[in-house]
Order: C-alpha cells, then structure tokens, then sequence
C-alpha cells in the first residue's frame, strides 16, 4: 500500500471514530430518546446511586407540575407548564433508567456500542414488558390453589358414595349388624338431663353406620378415599421419581421376558390386559375379582384371544341395543320423522 493510498484510508477510518460516538447510540423511542440520560440529569456517568438520588430530587421540585409556576421569577428561558411537564417526564424517565443497576448497565453499553442497534432494542423492550410479578410465583400459586380444590373434590365424592352405601340396603344391615355386635347401637337408655331426643339418636345411629361403611369397604375408582399424594402438587414433586421408577420398570420388563423370554404373572397378565382395553388403573381396580379372573381364563393378555373377546362385546352391546325399547324409539324417529324429513304441520 503507498503513502497515497495509505493516509485517505487513516482519514477514513478517523472520520468513522468521530461519527459513532456516544451520540450516535442514542435512538428515538429507547431509553431518553435522543438525549443522554446523563445529561438529563446533570451528572457524569461515574455518578453513584445516591447523586442520581439528589439531582433527581432537585429537578423534580423545580420542574413537577404542581410546584412549577410560569413567570414566577420571569423565565429568561421561555419556560412554559408544558415544557415544564415535558422536562419533569424526562427527568423521571431518566431516573427510572439510572437508578437501576441492570438497566444502567445495558443503558452504559448501548453507548459504549452504537453499531449493536438490534440488541439494545431487545434489552429495552425485554425488560419494559417483562412481567413484574415473578412467573414462578404464579405457577407455585396456582398449582396450590388446583391442588387445594382437587384434594376437596375428591373428598366430596368420596362422602356422597358413602352416604349412598348407607342407602343400599345390602350395606346397611350389615353395617347395622357389625355395629349390634361391637355394641355401639345396644347402649343403656338415657335418663335425667342426659336424656336425648329420638332426632339425636338416629343421627348418632346414622353416624355409627357411616363411619363402619367406611372401614368395612374399600371403594375404588373415582370415588375411592383421596390420598395426599394423588394431588397436582405431590405428583410434580415426585414427577423425577416416577420417571426414573418408570424407567427401571421397563428396563425390567424388556430384559425379563423379551430377552430371557420368561413367563408373564398374574400381576404382568393383567397389566397386559388393562392395556389392551385402555384403561385407568383405577378404573381396572374398580372391577371385581371374578371379571379378572374370567379375563385370565381366557387369557386375554393373548393378542389374538382379546381380539375375540372384544368383538364378542361388541356384537353383545348391539343385541342389548336392538332389544332395548328406548333405541326402537330411536330408530323409529329416525326413519320417520328425524332430520332430512321435509314435513309440513298444519297450524
């Protein structure tokens, strides 16, 4: 490169130096628009928290719209109550930059590095619409308050399907026969102040039959007693310990009876079972033990069986519909008068 070449291109480069300064950062729209904040404020950039404070405090007072009164001395500069509310929102908006250590960090850097236009947009724009209440609060609340009704829920299902074993007659002499026995319901009668009304009585009765209902039967399914650990909160907390319990389960499952071919149980010939009729563990729990057994005889957990099975149930749903009355009604209304009829009705 020649000395020709060489100091136009030193020019070059010192003209650019000069262009991007400080001022050339400074957008429309972010930060204090197209004055340094700095400058706003009266102070240098090394200024600590507590001269940002005090220029902050004395600009306020002498720009805020209630204490601000034109022409009281004269204002040689022409200041008006709107100019006046002009500068007191800028001097506000530059205290709320400054005072900030985050934000005058990325403020400090976006002078420091004009060209990085895209990135001093984000920063801004980031941390102007980022939610002020932390997002993990929310979450944690709202769990809590899914788990909290959850857990109630489940306890009001569970009294209605006592209330109504307390009905179903099979249940109730029992109960009622358990309760002879342990002498809860052959009590002395009351005399004097102690004495209790019939009302009283069979409350006390009724109470009596409930609570031994509930000990005596084991109810399953959707109205089975809640557990604590059934509830949102518990099962993302243990969420990691069921995957990896999971994930041991199946490795267990593939190297006993895919690799060394073992027999399935009776516990793994059901869990086939469930699956192949889709469904809950609750829900499977719900059946009786002699449905399962009658599923092991037939040994369902056979693709093939099952798919006997199944089109055995099939076709035996279709005969208990063909004979039920409301489903001829049905048919009947939809051969003669269901939708695609054109009809007309005399008023």
């Amino acid at each position: 490169m020649t000395s020709a070449q060489f100091w136009p291109l030193c020019g070059a480069l010192l003209l650019l130096l000069v262009l991007v300064s400080p001022s050339a950062a400074l957008t429309e729209g972010l930060y204090c628009g197209m004055r340094v904040c700095y400058d706003v404020l009266g102070v240098s950039r090394d200024a600590s928290k507590a001269d940002i404070a005090r220029a902050y405090r004395q600009l306020a007072r002498k720009y805020h719209p209630d204490r601000y009164r034109p022409g009281e001395p004269p204002d040689a500069a022409g200041e008006t109550q709107d100019s006046a509310h002009s500068k007191f929102l800028q001097v506000a908006t530059a205290y709320e930059i400054l005072k900030d250590e985050e934000t005058r960090k990325d403020y400090d850097y976006m002078l420091d590095h004009p060209e990085e236009y895209y990135r001093h947009y984000y920063h801004y724009y980031s941390r102007r619409l980022e939610p002020k209440v932390d997002v993990k609060l929310v979450i944690l609340v709202t769990v809590c308050a899914i788990s909290v009704f959850q857990f109630f829920s489940w306890w009001s299902s569970y009294n209605e399907a006592i209330n109504y074993l307390a009905t179903v007659p099979k249940y109730r002499i029992q109960a009622t026969e358990i309760a002879r026995q342990q002498g809860l319901l052959n009590r002395a009668k009351e005399k004097g102040k102690n004495r209790r009304n019939k009302e009283e009585i069979r409350e006390e009765e009724e109470e009596i039959i409930r609570d031994i209902i509930k000990t005596k039967i084991d109810i399953k399914g959707g109205y089975q007693k809640p557990r604590i650990y059934d509830i949102l909160l518990f099962q993302i907390i243990l969420g990691p310990f069921y995957i990896c319990k999971y994930i041991a389960w199946y490795c267990w499952w593939v190297y006993s009876f895919n690799i060394k071919g073992q027999e399935y149980g009776e516990e793994e010939k059901l869990y086939i079972i469930r699956k192949y009729m889709k469904m809950s563990q609750s829900q499977f729990d719900s059946l009786d033990e002699q449905q399962k057994s009658t599923f092991l005889k037939r040994q369902l957990w056979k693709r093939e069986n099952y798919e006997v099975y199944k089109h055995e149930q099939e076709e035996e749903v279709k005969k208990k519909m063909a004979m039920d009355p409301r489903w001829k009604r049905y048919r009947r209304w939809m051969r003669n008068e269901g939708p695609g009829r054109l009809t007309f009705i005399d008023d």
